[in-house]
């Protein structure tokens, strides 16, 4: 078992509490285990895909102990399916708290929408109908979640390409809702803010407006790919001029959060992701001082 780092998290039942602020980090992948480990980079932390760690032994808890005693961590899951109308997977569940009571992770996140229904998985993140009802259902089970785990969770904006008739409310105030009634925080994914703003035809900047600075505790960063006149979330290009122009207003609205850069598919040398970061960071430090002038932006 690994010595725990100091944690930011707050447990379950807490009250509200300052956002804190974990600096810069990179999606932990196994392509750059080895790098990590012999370079040491300097990343204040990663993300680390839930389900790759969820079963016992093997090559990536092997490298997951080894590198979390170096680094704070935070766990990103993609198979909670928080909006469908399944019963919560309860061995899902299980695994997640293992694997948090074995890396101790800052915080844990997963994604604002559904991924299969009647017990098959779809292996996609399905956007969820904007009304009163959707806001109900998904608080419900993320007060259930929350209450199994003994902590908030963190919950992820999806990049969508399809509406729903019945929706009554723009996106960012159901992300609110959610957040509000169910008392957990948000992860801000940018690119997706961007992502769907194109795709929807809604200003990025309304999107920012509406989100409550004070339930952001992460913000992702990632690339996209055209696919005619639609753009697709498929983390797999840099980081593009317009998300990183978007990010910059988010840090002048929100102020200082806790910001990595994603990459899935063809993934790059460490050092090329390396360079990403520090843009981010050189980024939110200049945007931030000029936000607040007398207040030191510190990792």
């Amino acid at each position: 078992m690994n010595a725990p780092l100091p944690s930011c998290h707050d447990a379950r039942g807490d009250g509200p509490a300052r956002r804190p602020f974990l600096g810069f980090g990179l999606g932990l992948r196994p392509e750059h285990y080895a790098a990590v480990l012999e370079t040491r980079p300097a990343v204040d932390w990663f993300e680390v895909i839930s389900e790759n760690y969820l079963v016992d032994g093997g090559k990536p808890l092997h490298f997951l102990d080894r590198i979390r005693e170096h680094y704070p961590m935070v766990m990103h899951g993609v198979s909670l399916s928080i909006g469908s109308s399944d019963p919560l997977d309860l061995d899902y569940l299980a695994g997640l708290k293992r694997l948090a009571g074995r890396i101790q992770p800052e915080w844990i996140s997963d994604h604002l929408c559904w991924t299969g229904i009647d017990g098959r998985n779809l292996h996609d993140l399905l956007p969820l109908p904007y009304t009163e009802e959707a806001i109900a259902h998904v608080a419900g089970r993320v007060s259930r979640v929350q209450d199994y785990l003994g902590r908030r969770i963190l919950l992820e904006n999806v990049s969508s390409y399809v509406t729903y008739t019945d929706s009554r409310v723009p996106e960012w105030e159901f992300l609110t809702a959610v957040a509000e009634r169910a008392d957990c925080w948000i992860l801000l994914d940018v690119n997706n803010v961007h992502v769907s703003a194109h795709n929807h035809g809604f200003d990025a900047l309304d999107y920012l407006g509406g989100v409550p600075s004070e339930r952001v505790r992460q913000i992702h960063l990632a690339g996209h790919s055209h696919n005619g006149s639609l753009l697709i979330d498929t983390h797999d290009h840099p980081v593009p001029d317009p998300v990183w122009e978007l990010y910059v207003e988010a840090i002048a609205r929100l102020g200082p959060v806790s910001t990595m850069i994603e990459r899935d598919d063809d993934i790059p040398p460490l050092a090329v992701l390396l360079d990403e970061l520090a843009r981010a960071r050189a980024l939110a430090t200049s945007t931030d001082r000029r936000r607040s002038p007398s207040r030191v932006f510190k990792a």
